[in-house]
């Protein structure tokens, strides 16, 4: 459901279009849950709020100058009726931008670099951080309060850096490989066991009856 809608850059002046780039998914499920009241107002007037639905781990990495390039797996939501108008859920992809260009709203551009990764957030924009009075048509209209879930999966050098190598970019991506293959087998796993209970609950219960029925039977003949 992924769409290209253009975005707002920092003085929310002009409309600039994204570039999105497809990657692999780091899935929600691989960190361990964050206390769901950890909201901070970002911009001090309510207008970026960022409530942590799943911590990242201590030593996890975090967007700076050195790493301004993110990748973010996200779904938006219009507050006021809760339709979601963009996501990378569809297609298991990711959103790749880098932090102080502009590319993206200015509740991203506020609250990406706040996160860590694996973090996973909620950020609630006011309409003069995201699209404003313009909105974004068809999908956004004007003055929208949004809701975006935001992953942060990854946070790299810019293109041409020296700080990383091809072997580590290829190593970084065949780890977000095995990630999400083994959260899919953990998965499947846990659905194989609770198909598992069920069945043996099922001849449980079967295996009662067919004793009472015995029972009655040998009561019967006794008469």
């Amino acid at each position: 459901m992924a769409t290209d809608i253009p975005v707002i850059s920092l003085d929310t002046s002009s409309l600039i279009q994204p570039d999105f780039s497809i990657s692999s998914r780091i899935l929600f499920s691989l960190t361990e849950p964050g206390d769901m009241s950890d909201s901070i107002d970002l911009s001090g007037d309510g207008g970026v709020v960022k409530t942590i639905l799943r911590k990242a781990k201590a030593d996890a990495l975090c967007p700076s100058d050195d790493l301004p390039l993110v990748d973010v797996q996200y779904e938006g939501t219009l507050a006021e009726t809760g339709e979601v108008f963009d996501t990378t859920r569809m297609d298991n992809t990711v959103f790749s931008f880098e932090l102080g260009k502009g590319s993206v709203i200015q509740a991203w551009e506020i609250a990406v670099k706040t996160m860590k990764v694996g973090e996973v957030a909620k950020i609630t924009c006011k309409p003069e951080f995201a699209y404003g009075s313009a909105g974004s048509p068809p999908d956004i209209p004007p003055d929208a309060t949004l809701i975006f879930e935001v992953e942060l999966v990854a946070c790299k050098p810019r293109k041409g850096s020296s700080v990383t190598s091809v072997s580590e970019e290829r190593a970084r991506l065949e780890e977000l490989k095995k990630q999400r293959e083994l959260a899919a087998a953990a998965k499947e796993e846990e659905k194989k066991k609770r198909e598992e209970a069920k069945a043996a609950a099922a001849a449980r219960i079967q295996a009662k009856l067919e004793s009472k029925r015995g029972q009655g039977k040998g009561k019967g003949k006794a008469k």
